[in-house]
Protein backbone atom coordinates (compact mmCIF):
# COMPACT_ATOMS: atom_id res chain seq x y z
CA UNK A 1 0.00 0.00 0.00
CA UNK A 2 1.99 3.18 -0.90
CA UNK A 3 1.98 6.16 1.72
CA UNK A 4 0.51 9.00 1.33
CA UNK A 5 2.21 12.15 0.31
CA UNK A 6 1.34 15.97 2.27
CA UNK A 7 1.51 18.83 -0.12
CA UNK A 8 2.14 22.14 1.44
CA UNK A 9 -0.55 24.68 1.55
CA UNK A 10 0.59 28.12 -0.41
CA UNK A 11 -1.74 29.97 2.05
CA UNK A 12 -0.01 30.76 5.48
CA UNK A 13 -2.46 29.00 8.24
CA UNK A 14 -5.12 30.95 10.02
CA UNK A 15 -3.64 29.78 13.27
CA UNK A 16 -0.36 31.68 13.53
CA UNK A 17 1.52 32.55 16.59
CA UNK A 18 1.54 36.15 17.55
CA UNK A 19 3.66 37.16 20.11
CA UNK A 20 2.86 40.50 21.83
CA UNK A 21 4.71 42.14 24.75
CA UNK A 22 3.11 44.60 26.76
CA UNK A 23 4.72 47.84 27.45
CA UNK A 24 6.73 47.48 30.73
CA UNK A 25 8.04 44.38 29.20
CA UNK A 26 10.48 46.53 27.30
CA UNK A 27 10.81 49.81 29.22
CA UNK A 28 12.11 47.85 32.11
CA UNK A 29 15.34 46.79 30.44
CA UNK A 30 15.92 50.04 28.74
CA UNK A 31 15.14 51.57 31.95
CA UNK A 32 17.83 49.24 34.04
CA UNK A 33 20.72 49.50 31.48
CA UNK A 34 20.61 53.29 31.14
CA UNK A 35 21.14 53.62 34.92
CA UNK A 36 23.39 50.84 35.35
CA UNK A 37 25.62 52.67 32.41
CA UNK A 38 24.94 55.59 34.58
CA UNK A 39 26.31 54.05 37.95
CA UNK A 40 29.47 52.76 35.84
CA UNK A 41 30.54 55.39 34.42
CA UNK A 42 28.85 58.70 36.13
CA UNK A 43 28.07 61.92 34.64
CA UNK A 44 30.82 64.07 36.35
CA UNK A 45 33.64 61.55 35.78
CA UNK A 46 34.16 61.40 32.02
CA UNK A 47 37.53 63.07 30.71
CA UNK A 48 38.75 63.74 27.64
CA UNK A 49 41.12 61.67 25.78
CA UNK A 50 44.98 62.98 25.95
CA UNK A 51 46.59 61.60 22.90
CA UNK A 52 47.58 63.45 19.55
CA UNK A 53 45.58 66.87 18.48
CA UNK A 54 45.45 65.60 15.05
CA UNK A 55 42.27 63.33 15.94
CA UNK A 56 40.17 66.01 17.41
CA UNK A 57 41.42 68.24 14.37
CA UNK A 58 40.72 65.23 11.72
CA UNK A 59 37.04 64.72 13.56
CA UNK A 60 36.17 68.71 13.20
CA UNK A 61 37.12 68.33 9.58
CA UNK A 62 34.72 65.16 8.87
CA UNK A 63 32.27 66.94 10.62
CA UNK A 64 32.91 69.76 8.62
CA UNK A 65 33.10 68.11 5.40
CA UNK A 66 28.98 66.20 6.67
CA UNK A 67 27.51 69.75 7.64
CA UNK A 68 27.91 70.87 3.91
Amino acid sequence: MPARTHTRSTTPAADGVEIRLPWWAVVLPALAFAALLLLIAGPGEARAATGDPSLGRLLAHLMDLLSR
